[in-house]
């Protein structure tokens, strides 16, 4: 549809009898995502009372006070010098991983891995380690029933019920109301209770400093001179959880499927990593990983070409008038869904020229100072820009910067090439999985 009506600023959608607008051209998302924040600050997607109790304190569905208050908590988790700390947890992470395909190549000299799985094990375990410090056994060779891995493929799984839950939650919420379909399994959340319940007992009877997410979140709890509320706790503990785990891992999935399709940009970051390691004292250091500018220029194009999620809806709080550059005016209505066609303009040829091309110097330096504003979302954009963005890319340049150091990625025959999409969830996931040999160099 967005290339179908590629002549006109906006058009319309029905999601059965309700009217959606789509915004196809850049100033217009930017009316709404940043200028106009005030009359689309909400999501289009909210949650049935009662149902997700511990999602409902999650800033994505949040609203007003509690939005602006958990956003609050979050930044701070994430400032510069948290994450600095929260390296170090990632760093930990780094040398599980390596050893685990140490001994996958022990006796065998390729070994092959779905990607979004095998990336899985790292961001399940970090979310682990550097979100409740705690063993996530996701490179355990018999893991435990309670494993991170386990319980992010339980939340995330490809399955037609996921799916069906996820269309409702997406576009119909309120028909939720009705069958009252949790997204986060039961036992998942009630892991995450006993989880925050114990975490609390040990760390009121330890005077160690821990320096994880958690801590976090707990002094911040305190300064409150109230009693501290374990839902909160609970909530903020299952947000990392869900935010770090699917989609980080889903991102570097895609990175390292370009990498394995490309072996020449392949080579190209992994001489970067080794120059910037080898500067840093032969560690790779928070701020060794700030050097490695090609790498991010290859994430963002991935980012661009496979984008983890296809569009945005937004939602009308207060009539606003839209103008397009075609004339077209249009009064949106409170309560008005908006969809910003991510995919549609990252992928549009007016923007980026020969789109299907995976070319990484479009984000070099020269270069994206040329590409316009609001054609690259990868973490939204305005005052709902995805505020774990900055964690996100500490866990995806780590584990890339550990895997290409040591080892070499190839594609495997099993990927199904051209890519094509499954239907039946939210998140983008091809069909059949990214498949590719790891082999040490």
């Amino acid at each position: 549809m967005y290339k179908a009506y590629k002549q006109h600023s906006m058009f319309g959608v029905y999601n059965l009898f309700d009217p959606i607008l789509v915004v196809r051209e850049p100033q217009l998302v930017k009316n709404i995502m940043q200028s106009n924040f005030p009359s689309f600050h909400d999501n289009s997607t909210f949650l049935v009372p009662g149902v997700e109790p511990l999602l409902e304190k999650n800033p994505f569905f949040n609203y007003g006070e509690e939005w602006i208050n958990g956003r609050k908590r979050f930044t701070y988790a994430f400032s510069n010098v948290r994450l600095k700390i929260l390296f170090q947890a990632v760093d930990g992470v780094t040398k599980k991983f390596e050893d685990f395909l140490n001994k996958q190549l022990k006796t065998k000299d390729k070994y092959e891995v779905e990607l979004t799985e095998f990336f899985g094990r790292f961001t399940a375990e970090t979310v682990a380690n550097a979100g409740l410090g705690i063993e996530g056994y996701c490179f355990d060779e018999n893991p435990p029933a309670n494993s991170f891995q386990k319980l992010g493929i339980d939340t995330f799984e490809h399955s037609y019920i996921n799916g069906i839950v996820g269309t409702l939650l997406t576009f119909k919420p309120g028909v939720n109301r009705l069958f009252r379909f949790p997204f986060v399994p039961k036992h998942v959340a009630k892991f995450f209770r006993d989880v925050v319940d114990e975490n609390l007992q040990t760390r009121r009877n330890t005077e160690t400093q821990r320096n994880d997410f958690f801590q976090t979140m707990l002094e911040l709890e305190k300064t409150s001179g109230e009693k501290v509320d374990t839902d909160v706790l609970t909530s903020h503990a299952l947000s990392f959880f869900l935010d770090g785990y699917e989609t980080s891992r889903i991102t570097i999935s895609y990175v390292g499927y370009q990498l394995a399709k490309h072996p020449d940009i392949q080579q190209k970051v992994r001489d970067e990593v080794k120059s910037a390691i080898a500067k840093h004292g032969g560690v790779l250091t928070f701020e060794a990983a700030k050097d490695l500018t090609y790498m991010e220029q290859v994430i963002s194009e991935s980012q661009r070409l496979n984008p983890v999620v296809s569009f945005f809806r937004k939602r009308c709080t207060q009539k606003f008038e839209l103008v397009g550059s075609d004339g077209l005016r249009v009064w949106v209505q409170p309560g008005t869904a908006v969809l910003i066609p991510v995919e549609g303009l990252q992928m549009d040829p007016k923007y980026w020229p020969d789109p299907e091309k995976f070319d990484p110097d479009r984000f070099s330096e020269e270069r994206k100072r040329t590409i316009e504003k609001m054609t690259f979302m990868p973490f939204g954009e305005g005052p709902r820009m995805c505020v774990g963005m900055r964690m996100a890319m500490v866990t995806v340049k780590r584990c890339l910067a550990t895997l290409l150091d040591n080892y070499k990625l190839e594609l495997s025959p099993k990927t199904q090439l051209p890519l094509e999409m499954s239907p039946n969830l939210f998140l983008n996931k091809p069909i059949g999985g990214l498949w590719a040999y790891i082999s040490k160099l």
